[in-house]
This record gives structure tokens, C-alpha cells and sequence, in this order.
């Protein structure tokens, strides 16, 4: 009795193991993935409304940057954010992504790279941005959603 006691806790065990999450390798989840957030950055250069820039943001977005001490909830919000800094006369010239690495766990993708931009104020003057950037997105309705991102700061290198 004592035995088949532990073989079936070892057995579990087993089965417990082998469904630890692992990243899956999809090159058309990846392409669709990285293309949805280039579309993103090539509306905001081509001066589109937010809601443009916005469209595949579910409505529950979450976001962390360093613009603010506290995670921002929900589209609403972040493009109530959105519209103020635009009013701000920034904009952005360029953007790309280095290093993209985009992980599938089902209906789940996780994009991480590191994003380097040109942005000019209002009088001209331009200013490179950096950051460490994760995008996370849930496919929903056969369609894929930004659901969180999380923009941390670069500082630049010292000379």
C-alpha cells in the first residue's frame, strides 16, 4: 500500500513537471507580432490620431514607464496620457526595435527588445530615446491584443 502510495505521488509529480510553461519558436506569430508593433510606431511618425496608434490595445491595457511612479490602467487612460503628451509638440521621427525576441505560450506573446528613436520638440531640436521594452499580447477573437508593456529607461553611456 505504502508502494503504490509513492509511486503515484511520483507519478504526479512527473506529470506536474512535464507541463512547466516553455517558450515555443513561431516564426509567423513572431512576424505578426513584430509587424503590429512597427505599425504602431509608423502611425505615430506619420502623425495619425492616437486612436490610430492604438488600435490593437485592449481595452484592460496595462503599462509601465518612466514617465509615471505607478502602473497606468486601461486604454482609456493611457490615451488620455497620450493625447496630452502629443500636445506637448514632441514627435517622433524614427523608432526601432534591436535585439527583438518574441516568446509564444499559446494564445500569449511576449515581445522584448530594446527600442531606440529620434524624437524632435516643438522648436526642433532632436532627442534620441532609448528603452528596454516588453509587450505582452493575448490573441482574443483570432485577433492579437496588446495587453500590457512595460518601458523601462536606458541611461546612456557615459564618455
Amino acid at each position: 500500500m505504502k508502494r503504490s502510495i509513492i509511486s503515484g505521488c511520483c507519478a504526479v509529480a512527473v506529470i506536474l513537471v512535464s507541463h512547466v510553461a516553455v517558450a515555443g519558436e513561431d516564426p509567423k506569430v513572431t512576424a505578426e507580432i513584430i509587424a503590429i508593433t512597427r505599425a504602431q510606431w509608423a502611425a505615430e511618425v506619420q502623425g495619425k490620431s492616437i486612436a490610430e496608434q492604438v488600435v490593437s490595445m485592449a481595452d484592460d491595457y496595462t503599462e509601465f514607464n518612466p514617465d509615471f511612479p505607478v502602473r497606468i490602467d486601461g486604454k482609456a487612460l493611457n490615451v488620455s496620457l497620450y493625447e496630452a503628451q502629443e500636445r506637448s509638440g514632441v514627435k517622433s521621427l524614427a523608432g526601432e526595435m534591436v535585439n527583438p525576441k518574441v516568446q509564444v505560450y499559446g494564445d500569449v506573446a511576449i515581445l522584448s527588445y530594446n527600442y531606440v528613436g529620434v524624437n524632435q520638440s516643438k522648436d526642433g531640436k532632436t532627442e534620441n530615446g532609448m528603452a528596454k521594452s516588453t509587450r505582452v499580447y493575448a490573441k482574443t477573437g483570432g485577433k492579437w491584443q496588446l495587453v500590457h508593456a512595460n518601458f523601462a529607461p536606458v541611461m546612456p553611456p557615459q564618455n
